[in-house]
């Protein structure tokens, strides 16, 4: 059986790994390397490092029209894709033999889109998953082979749940790929109910104030982090807020007061802990030291627009 490999990200790479277990993989696709850091420079992503250095062949096309030709010049019986960050046209999904499976992080139907993990924690799921499934022309419609149901816990990150879902997300390409492939697994269609969208991530979305209610504002800390990073504007100054703790009450909302050295945001039905937290240009402090800074002054939060 032969593959080719989709993806970008560090999330990606345990079904990199798990598609190597059970198939010649004669490609892999990535993005193209992106300016990053103070510097400016190109850098490859981690799926592109992480190919060479096991030695596969990389390709990163720059348009669609690229794309296509890569895949049929490799002719895979099948692509396994995790999170590439490309709609795939009709004509590309034609130049697989058995077709193109998409590792996606939740249980479909619900979140589909392009942050399915952030938007499980911030709207309070209590559980999520991983979906193995064939990709057609819809976004996240296509079959179901497969799937395998998580808790969410109640300090996880959307950092650290990516991180489990990647590895739930591998053991199904070991599982289900080689009888997928030799047609002894056929896919299930989506249930009609249930439908949640997961739209991209925003930093404006990210922004707290004074009118969030405190539940939700734990959860987005924990949601957003470490992408885009919740954030409050503090007299005027950005700072993201790293790790939070939520309680039942507070300053007035919209302040930000030291109670016991800490600094604490006041929100409707509660109040946010701000424990560590980012001042632009700075680095992760603990907010007590960020309070510390402000001489224990309180600060007003802005609105979000």
């Amino acid at each position: 059986m032969t593959a080719a490999f989709l993806g970008t990200p560090s999330a990606a790479l345990p079904a990199l790994a798990a598609l190597a277990d059970v198939a010649d993989i004669g490609l892999v696709v990535t993005r193209p390397d992106k300016p990053r850091g103070r510097s400016g420079r190109a850098q490859p992503p981690p799926v592109k490092i992480a190919a060479r250095e096991w030695g596969f062949d990389v390709a990163q096309p720059e348009t669609a029209d690229d794309l296509l030709v890569d895949l049929q010049t490799a002719a895979p019986d099948v692509v396994v894709v995790v999170a590439y960050g490309r709609i795939l046209a009709p004509e590309v999904l034609a130049t697989s033999a058995a077709g193109f499976l998409n590792v996606h992080f939740s249980l479909l139907p619900r979140w589909r889109g392009a942050a399915p993990v952030e938007r499980a924690i911030l709207e309070g799921d209590t559980a999520t998953g991983v979906s193995l499934m064939v990709i057609d022309e819809g976004l996240d419609t296509g079959p179901v082979l497969s799937a395998i149901e998580t808790p969410i816990a109640d300090d996880e990150t959307g950092g650290s749940l990516t991180a489990r879902l990647s590895y739930l997300g591998a053991k199904l390409i070991d599982d289900v790929v080689p009888d997928f492939v030799a047609g002894r697994l056929q896919p299930a269609a989506q249930l009609g109910g249930g439908v949640k969208e997961a739209p991209r991530l925003s930093r404006a979305e990210a922004q707290i104030d004074g009118t969030w209610h405190a539940e939700r504002a734990a959860r987005a800390v924990r949601a957003f982090h470490p992408r885009p990073g919740a954030w409050i504007e503090a007299d005027g100054e950005r700072v993201r807020v790293l790790r939070a703790a939520s309680s039942e009450s507070g300053p007035a909302p919209g302040v930000v007061e030291a109670v016991g050295g800490e600094p604490v945001l006041g929100l409707s039905g509660g109040a946010l802990t701000l424990l560590d937290v980012q001042p632009a240009g700075s680095g992760t402090m603990q907010g007590r030291s960020w309070m510390n800074g402000r001489r224990g002054q309180a600060a007003v939060v802005g609105m979000a627009p």
